[in-house]
């Protein structure tokens, strides 16, 4: 099992932040079926103000091609993801087009 941790903005507006939260309260089955096809065992999503942290466990299936290309195949999983997009902001550095961005583990106990 390999684990891998990630960072997104939501737009800072506080009735925004709490429908966001409220559409990960009751997410979609379509879109909890694809997480577990692409491989991933466990996902967690963690909130700060408008700053996100996903955790994601997976195993030896998972890739992020993989995934990519379901996803991209997955009519339910792009509304999904033009509806969160409504929410979401990329983080200052990340390049035109990214969204969750990829965490370096600098530390582990």
């Amino acid at each position: 099992m390999k684990k891998y941790c990630f960072a997104l903005d939501l737009i800072e507006d506080k009735k925004r932040i709490k429908e966001y939260i409220a559409y990960h309260k009751n997410v979609w089955p379509e879109i909890i079926e694809s997480i577990k096809e692409a491989g991933i065992l466990d996902m967690e999503i963690y909130h700060f103000g408008n700053r996100l942290f996903m955790i994601m466990e997976v195993d030896k299936s998972f890739s992020f091609e993989r995934k990519s290309l379901m996803d991209a195949k997955n009519s339910k999983v792009q509304e999904w993801e033009k509806l969160m997009w409504n929410y979401q902001q990329a983080l200052p550095m990340a390049k035109p087009g990214e969204k969750w961005m990829l965490l370096e583990n600098i530390f582990k106990l």
